[in-house]
């Protein structure tokens, strides 16, 4: 019998074994263990820290460049190994190798923005801001930083973290999803490679015991995460008190408007890869169409048949497949369940993807693209983040109608407006309670120099993920004010409050 891999934590540079239990890691495309996980316990969680602690002053006072010298030469690294990393994706998570391309596109990204360091950490000075006397703002490191990712991004997600707090002086300790945890330890590795000091970057992996282990230690001054909501909702809490900085991204149900103007043939294009794309596993999916008038949601639905009717569904290792298998066999059948009660809610489901399976890959977590046409609010299907290959059509009136829906619920996180009506489109973006808008754009997520958050029960905390919001994150502001005053002056007391009156 073959001995399964098994995937270490990295702690301060090396492999390391840690914790009692194990995990299996799963092929979602063939349903078959693939390596063993060992999942960290509270005293691994505390080496990670204790070496991210140790490795803090030495990091903190390296100058911002040569911080982002190891950040240049890990973007050229993980262009070198693109291949690699996209095959761990695929193999774990079982998205598409296309789109494992463009998510660690956009992860180099950020690498390449935190590259700017030494702009982005430039404080402010006033000479003479008082007789005699310069003020001057800096941006100083926390120390020891967390992150908790989510499984839908593997690699893009720690990328959104770890370089911009790492250079901005801080230490950090990731601990990725355990279904899908191999892309991050390479990216790590990589990072190790491009010059980061050993402790500067610990990864740990685990479940609700090592993240209890992160929110509990005083040690660690700042947590990101990124998943569900109510998991959001709770990190922030028990975070926020045990006196730590908290951004926690949570849950979407974003809703994209279709306006009788609209490019029908190209609002559909772009709603296909915006619902189907990664098999809907991401927060900016688009799981909902509010269509304005009967008569755009009837093109709207023939569009989308037709297109779907096309799509192949297959291992993301196949590169005829435009979308692979859900991450488990546990979430497929609960998105299953989620088709099935669409239909008890009095839906018209216009394709069935619940009976698909794929030849050769019987076993595997394959689920095809559902539509529900005759969407109500107030459905669980329309309330609640399914995160799968459904899309809800909802037919409304107006745009008004349109934004009340959208405004009313629980979730702010990302929406879009098809029409090619430019006041239509202004008083959209002006007005929606939602956190990042796109104008024919059906996944605005922002590029790496702008900030990623939501609005509502979909971000808690004041800060977004990466972009300037993140250099805010992980440093605080000092500010200082200095005075030389000229030898031999004495000076009387003064009682009143300090000014330049």
């Amino acid at each position: 019998m073959s001995t399964l891999p098994v995937i270490q934590h990295l702690i301060h540079g090396d492999l390391v074994d840690g914790g009692s239990r194990t995990q299996p890691v799963y092929n979602p495309a063939t349903g078959q263990v693939q390596k063993t996980l060992l999942l960290a316990d509270t005293a691994t969680v505390e080496q990670a820290i204790a070496s991210a602690q140790s490795a803090y002053p030495a990091w903190r006072a390296t100058p911002p460049l040569k911080r982002a010298r190891v950040m240049s030469k890990l973007k050229n690294l993980l262009e070198e190994n693109a291949a690699g990393i996209c095959a761990l994706v695929t193999a774990e998570h079982g998205k598409v190798l296309a789109d494992a391309m463009g998510e660690l596109q956009r992860g180099i990204e950020n690498v390449e923005y935190a590259s700017y360091a030494p702009e982005l950490l430039k404080g402010e000075h006033s000479k003479n801001a008082g007789p005699g006397i310069d003020s001057w703002s800096e941006f100083q490191p926390l120390g020891v930083t967390a992150g908790i990712t989510p499984f839908n991004f593997p690699v893009m997600v720690p990328l959104w973290m770890w370089p911009m707090a790492v250079v901005c002086g801080n230490t950090f300790i990731l601990k990725p999803s355990e279904r899908d945890p191999s892309s991050a330890l390479l990216v790590a590795q990589l990072a190790l490679q491009a010059g980061l000091p050993p402790g500067v970057l610990n990864v740990v992996h685990g479940d609700k015991e090592a993240v209890d282990a992160l929110l509990a230690d005083k040690r660690v001054h700042a947590v990101s995460f990124v998943g569900s909501t109510p998991i959001a909702e709770s990190i922030y809490a028990t975070g926020c008190a045990n006196g730590k900085r908290v951004q926690a991204l949570g849950g979407a149900k974003n809703h994209a408007v279709v306006m009788p103007d609209a490019d029908i043939t190209n609002a559909v294009t772009a709603l296909m890869g915006a619902a189907y794309g990664s098999c809907g596993e991401r927060c900016m999916a688009i799981p909902l169409v509010v269509a304005v008038g009967d008569a755009t949601a009837d093109a709207v639905v023939a569009g989308l048949k037709v297109e779907i009717a096309k799509m192949r569904v297959g291992p993301g290792t196949h590169a005829r497949s435009d979308m692979g298998p859900l991450v488990t066999k546990a979430h497929r059948d609960k998105v299953k369940a989620y088709v099935d009660q669409g239909v008890q809610e009095g839906t018209t489901l216009v394709v069935d993807g619940r009976n698909a399976v794929v030849q050769g890959y019987e076993e595997g977590y394959f689920l095809g693209p559902c539509l529900f046409d005759n969407v109500k609010p107030g459905m669980v299907i329309y309330q609640e983040e399914i995160f799968g290959p459904v899309l809800g059509v909802v037919r409304v009136k107006t745009l008004q109608e349109a934004m009340d829906l959208i405004d009313a619920h629980e979730y702010g996180n990302g929406t879009c407006i098809f029409t090619r009506d430019g006041e239509a489109a202004r008083y959209f973006t002006d007005n929606i309670l939602v956190g990042m808008v796109g104008v024919n754009v059906p996944l605005p997520v922002p590029v790496a120099y702008h900030s990623f958050g939501g609005w509502k029960r979909s971000l808690f905390g004041d800060l977004g993920a990466y972009g300037p919001d993140a250099v805010r994150f992980y440093t605080k502001r000092k500010t200082i004010s200095q005075r030389w005053p000229s030898a031999g002056v004495r000076e009387g007391v003064a009682f009143s409050f300090p000014s330049n009156r």
